[in-house]
């Protein structure tokens, strides 16, 4: 589990920083992805090549049979997987810090001059305790990094299918003498395959969750800013009608 501390430590950091959907995922990625991954996944497949066992001792050709059926292995994609889904979201981070790092300095400027120029640059985007607003090109960029999230893990479940062919762990695979330096037809069976076939439904069902999730909560930005909008227009209009009337009633006087 260390060497997935320095991931979890940032992503524990865009925690304060997301919604509520953003945080569900978070939870998402860390207790079944990240804890599964370390503490089941790769103990159950380990070393799967030295597991398999073949009806043919020729030199060479489990090794070229188990390179053609599986050409990354199962616990290696998801690795592979994880990293690169988080990344939008790192990335999402540093142009968090980037912006409140900016704002402090802008706060500290405040504090010490009184310009009336400098009263044109405020904070807009954080406060005092260090809680982001989520606007402006924060929001861009926060949706942003759902897009790609969602066409990450769309494209890793696509890849999934065409690079293994299959979802449910064969019992046995098949090589033929296509296959050098195999001779004939050759056959290897592989360790648990009912346990590995678990796993691999279990982590492309939370792969498909996390893009309903994401989905989702795009949906939910877009409507919240929509309604926003909304009441921000209906709020103004009552204000806009009461000084014309204030303005009306100047021009008439008694």
């Amino acid at each position: 589990m260390g060497e997935w501390s320095f991931l979890s430590s940032l992503l524990d950091k865009v925690q304060s920083h997301s919604t509520g959907f953003g945080k569900v995922w978070m939870s998402i990625l860390f207790l079944f992805r990240i804890f599964i991954l370390v503490a089941g996944i790769d103990k159950i497949w380990g070393d799967e090549q030295s597991n398999m066992q073949c009806n043919i001792k020729t030199p060479g050709c489990v090794t070229v049979c188990y390179d053609h059926t599986f050409p990354l292995s199962h616990t290696r994609f998801w690795v592979l997987q994880i990293l690169t889904v988080s990344t939008p979201t790192l990335i999402y981070l540093g142009h968090v810090l980037l912006v409140m790092r900016r704002e402090n300095k802008m706060r500290k400027r405040l504090q010490l001059k009184s310009e009336t120029n400098l009263m044109n640059k405020v904070p807009q985007y954080s406060d005092e305790r260090g809680k982001v607003k989520l606007k402006g090109v924060l929001l861009v960029s926060y949706v942003l990094q759902l897009v790609f999230k969602t066409l990450f893990e769309v494209s890793f479940i696509v890849g999934q299918y065409y690079l293994y062919g299959f979802i449910l762990m064969p019992n046995d695979i098949t090589c033929s003498e296509k296959q050098k330096p195999c001779k004939g037809e050759v056959h290897c069976y592989i360790s648990r395959p009912t346990e590995k076939t678990v796993f691999i439904i279990f982590m492309l069902v939370v792969a498909v969750f996390s893009v309903v999730l994401n989905i989702v909560e795009m949906l939910h930005l877009f409507f919240s800013r929509v309604g926003h909008r909304k009441r921000r227009g209906s709020g103004s209009a009552p204000q806009q009608v009461v000084n014309q009337s204030e303005l009306s009633s100047a021009r008439t006087g008694p």
